[in-house]
């Protein structure tokens, strides 16, 4: 008894039909109002049709969907050995052979046109099952090699290039998922502005600090030397707290002319950083600091 395969599974579609006994108008009914021309349900040839045609004929099993679809017969031949879960190594010929036969008698019985390779697996399996039930004695069982040898190394080289091209489908493709991105970088070609207020009225204001620098006396404690960066960092603090900031209130006359000095650098160097601006109204008007604006 031959195990019938569970790869008889088909669905059928059911095709529906408009009713064909809605009333039609008349001519004369549908005068004088706007008419709207019919959707055809099909277009052939780029003829549209409104009407079914007279001899159309459907028969009954015009759509069988099948769910189990082979790539060849060794495909189909590896689904049958797993499914029953035997060693590639150990196949039991006569039952694989009945339920190969079974799947081609259901796809000649439901009028699916089989590849010629189907019908030579199964030649090819008939043959070695006759030759595996022919009797043989002990010394052609040694010399001659097991019928199914050649299936067998078939069918392992079958499955490595399955497993193979599986693993490669898993490996992430361009355009399926991976995706290339083209976004446009950011412009960096930025030119800074030249400030308004020229080198020569800075080193005035500089000469006018250290002129008023001079004229004090104190006592010199010796403490940490002052540092450029944390200047800059209390000169955007005053100018976070203020729109406009006299250039001289920011020198310290008590520092002396280190604290003058390093002020001044740290007031350079905003400037080349772009994060301050000095601007002067007008002509030997006072000099004044702002933060900059984006």
């Amino acid at each position: 008894m031959s195990e019938t395969p569970d790869i008889e599974v088909a669905a059928e579609a059911a095709v529906e039909i408009a009713p064909s006994n809605a009333i039609a108008e008349t001519p004369e009914a549908t005068q004088g109002r706007p008419q709207q021309g019919e959707m055809p349900f099909a277009v052939v040839h780029g003829k549209a049709y409104t009407q079914l045609p007279q001899d159309l004929y459907i028969p009954p099993d015009a759509l069988e969907v099948f769910l189990d679809a082979f790539e060849g017969p060794l495909d189909l031949l590896l689904y049958l050995i797993r499914r029953q879960n035997i060693d590639i190594l150990d196949i039991n010929v006569s039952e694989i052979t009945s339920q190969y036969m079974a799947y081609v008698d259901l796809m000649e019985s439901h009028q699916f046109e089989l590849a010629a390779e189907y019908l030579v697996m199964a030649a090819m399996l008939a043959e070695i099952k006759s030759r595996m039930l022919l009797p043989r004695s002990a010394e052609e069982q040694e010399e001659e090699e097991d019928p199914r040898a050649s299936l067998i190394r078939r069918l392992q080289e079958y499955e490595r290039f399955k497993q193979a091209a599986e693993d490669l489908d898993k490996v992430p493709r361009v355009g399926r998922n991976v995706f290339p991105v083209s976004a446009p970088g950011p412009d960096r070609n930025l030119t800074r502005p030249e400030p308004d207020v020229e080198l020569q009225e800075l080193l005035l204001a500089l000469s006018e600090v250290l002129r008023r620098a001079d004229m004090f006396e104190s006592h010199h404690v010796s403490k940490e030397k002052l540092s450029t960066r944390e200047r800059m960092a209390q000169v955007l603090d005053t100018l976070a707290h203020q729109h406009f900031v006299p250039f001289v209130s920011l020198f310290k006359v008590e520092e002396g002319r280190l604290g003058v000095v390093v002020t001044f650098l740290a007031v350079m160097e905003l400037i080349k950083e772009s994060l301050v601006e000095i601007v002067q109204s007008e002509a030997f008007a006072p000099i004044h600091v702002k933060a900059r604006t984006q």
